[in-house]
């Protein structure tokens, strides 16, 4: 996290608000899908209070740009839209009202202008999440927006009102509606913990378990391999994965080693669907290809070469250029007598074997699946079963690849909850019932 952002002068709108015992639009978390939410209700004319937990707002989001702020992806609309997966046709009618050119153009309204990288991945010109951050919160709490910060909510009370713990105590806050921003599971030291499913659950809302998304997985290396390599990368590889279905699925691109086994942006795009797979028959095996550059037949005949006092690890060096963790990860997957068999060995260079056996638990997780169920929510994102309250945000069951559309279809979503909060207080403005 940038601590510059929390020292500044201008963390003014952090400052502690007194707790309102009646809100008209109350906003439960100060995560982007919450913060679009207020923004846009606000805009429609209605008064909003935000609570959040921690003691800011948007602190996943400065997380997530500590590398450089990954804000959106600029590739097509339809190929975009796929990128959500089972919830792409949901998600799609999000974006028909918010997409990346729209969160774009939202940037550069706070300052903050944008550009493509050679992935297609859209960064902020600074490539930095605080300046952007600070811009909105400053613009929100200068339009009229409140923001009262270490409030928790801790459900319902009996009469409906929201139970909130604050610094002062709990209080009980009547709200004419609210939305709901509270995240999913991963990262929870930054606040998103998953304690409201129960909460949600007992009010008759359908709940998808949480699962860890966008997560490494664990294989199990030797003492050798874990003590020597972990954090090393391993790039550029081709993962190769048949799923259960017998399709298959390739891409090419950059992974990591860990302690227990293995992670990074191409283990990250299959994750949802080999945790399922995992879940489902116990483990998963997906194939790398530790030199896409080279053909197999190349690597044959170069393998083949008398290689006379050198050693198998100079051979493959100075043959088929593998050294380091990808000849560390030959000597832990294939047996010796391998080594002395070049069509084995290129053959294994193409397509190694690592068998994953469980995702890394949800808390390491860059995001997670699972959360309220999109059939239990209107178009306006609406609970069924809790009319006035609205739900937004990660809390919610879809998951996406990263490469911005995790933040895309937040800020969508929040922008989706905010008009249909600011629709339903128009119409009417009873007090919540939960």
């Amino acid at each position: 996290m940038d601590r510059r952002y929390n020292a500044r002068p201008s963390a003014k709108p952090f400052a502690m608000s007194a707790t309102p015992s009646h809100a008209r639009l109350a906003v439960i978390g100060g995560g982007p899908a919450g913060l679009m939410a207020a923004e846009v209700a606000h805009a429609a004319g209605f008064e909003v209070d935000v609570f959040e937990a921690k003691g800011s707002v948007g602190r996943k989001f400065l997380i997530a740009g500590k590398g450089g702020m990954n804000l959106t992806h600029g590739e097509p609309k339809a190929d975009f839209v796929q990128r959500y997966g089972a919830r792409a046709r949901e998600i799609g009618t999000w974006l028909e009202d918010f997409d990346a050119d729209d969160l774009r153009a939202w940037a550069r309204g706070l300052g903050v202008d944008t550009f493509v990288g050679s992935s297609g991945r859209v960064f902020p010109s600074d490539l930095k999440a605080a300046p952007l951050l600070r811009a909105w919160v400053h613009r929100l709490r200068e339009s009229g927006v409140r923001f009262h910060v270490h409030h928790r909510w801790l459900g319902w009370h009996g009469d409906g009102s929201l139970r909130m713990a604050t610094p002062d105590g709990e209080h009980a806050l009547h709200a004419d509606a609210a939305v709901l921003a509270l995240g999913g599971g991963s990262w929870p030291q930054l606040g998103s913990d998953g304690a409201w499913q129960p909460w949600l659950a007992g009010r008759g809302v359908a709940v998808a378990p949480l699962a860890p998304s966008n997560s490494g997985f664990d294989i199990g290396w030797s003492e050798h391999l874990s003590g020597r390599f972990a954090g090393a990368p391993l790039k550029p590889v081709v993962l190769h994965w048949r799923d259960p279905a017998g399709r298959e699925h390739t891409r090419q691109g950059e992974c990591v080693i860990t302690a227990t086994g293995i992670e990074g942006s191409l283990i990250y795009a299959f994750s949802g669907p080999l945790r399922e797979a995992i879940a489902a028959h116990g483990a998963a095996t997906i194939a790398l290809d530790l030199s896409p550059g080279r053909s197999l037949e190349r690597l044959r005949a170069d393998l083949a070469r008398p290689r006379g006092s050198r050693s198998i690890g100079d051979h493959l060096r100075r043959q088929a250029g593998i050294d380091g963790i990808k000849a560390a990860l030959l000597h832990e997957c294939l047996a010796r007598e391998s080594f002395r068999d070049a069509d084995a060995l290129a053959r294994a260079i193409k397509r190694l074997p690592l068998r994953l056996v469980r995702a890394r638990p949800i808390e390491e997780a860059i995001s997670s699946a699972g959360g309220v169920r999109l059939e239990a929510l209107g178009e306006d994102l609406m609970l069924q079963a809790l009319p006035g309250v609205f739900c937004a945000g990660e809390m919610l069951d879809w998951e996406a690849p990263t490469g911005g559309y995790l933040l895309t279809a937040c800020f969508a979503s929040g922008r989706r909850a905010g008009q249909g909060a600011a629709a339903w207080l128009r119409g009417r403005a009873p007090a919540l019932h939960g």
